[in-house]
């Protein structure tokens, strides 16, 4: 196992502005043949639903590693107000707390805006890796408006983990639809991530009501609003 390459110079081979040449990358913990999922987000902030989800997925897909790519900013969300990306990182690896999960600011380095690129880099960089892409079903019911949806799940296959709430509509969505043909039975998820792509499944059991989504309103209704005596 090596980090894809060490810490080699990148040149710029990537189109797109997925690489910022001249830079230096060293990736997580991988090797040829590994099966390795990827799990994406802005972890505004990391939750104990982010992991529950994660490690059902190493379970239920036979994944060696799994890879927390914490985004500089989500391109459909609003970031005013972000945190900072070290500060995210942070708070990731300090959830994380599992010896077969990464978290990296690959996104952030390699210059990465959209996940499709950011697949494209890791298909040329890790040849011989066996990726999967995992979400949540709420990213699912709009994964439709991800850039270039249908050319990721052209590149790799996809997990969904189901979700309270998301879960009722997700497989309703113009994504889902589109790629219904592509779905593999629950029965078969351990083949999933070798099965040529398109090919996705999607996993019950997490059914955790936590979301950043919740969560980051919840902080900010505890932020002092400046009319306080």
């Amino acid at each position: 196992m090596h980090s894809c390459d060490g810490a080699r110079r990148l040149s710029g081979e990537a189109r797109d502005g997925a690489v910022a040449a001249g830079s230096s990358l060293r990736l997580p913990q991988h090797g040829r043949g590994m099966r390795i999922g990827l799990f994406g987000g802005s972890f505004d902030p990391p939750h104990a639903a982010h992991r529950a989800a994660c490690l059902i997925a190493m379970k239920r897909l036979g994944l060696e590693r799994i890879w927390w790519l914490v985004t500089p900013g989500n391109p459909l969300k609003d970031t005013r107000g972000l945190p900072p990306l070290a500060e995210r990182i942070a708070a990731a690896r300090a959830l994380a707390r599992h010896s077969r999960i990464d978290v990296t600011g690959l996104e952030a380095e390699i210059g990465a805006r959209y996940t499709y690129d950011t697949i494209r880099f890791l298909h040329v960089r890790c040849p011989g890796v066996h990726f999967v892409w995992i979400m949540g079903a709420d990213n699912l019911r709009t994964f439709h408006l991800w850039q270039k949806w249908r050319g990721i799940a052209a590149m790799v296959p996809f997990a969904v983990i189901d979700r309270v709430g998301p879960s009722l509509c997700a497989t309703a969505g113009v994504a889902a639809q589109a790629l219904a043909r592509y779905r593999l039975p629950e029965s078969r998820a351990r083949a999933l991530v070798d099965h040529r792509s398109p090919a996705w499944v999607y996993l019950h059991g997490l059914k955790s009501p936590l979301s950043s989504t919740a969560l980051r309103a919840a902080r900010r209704a505890r932020e002092p609003t400046g009319n306080e005596p």
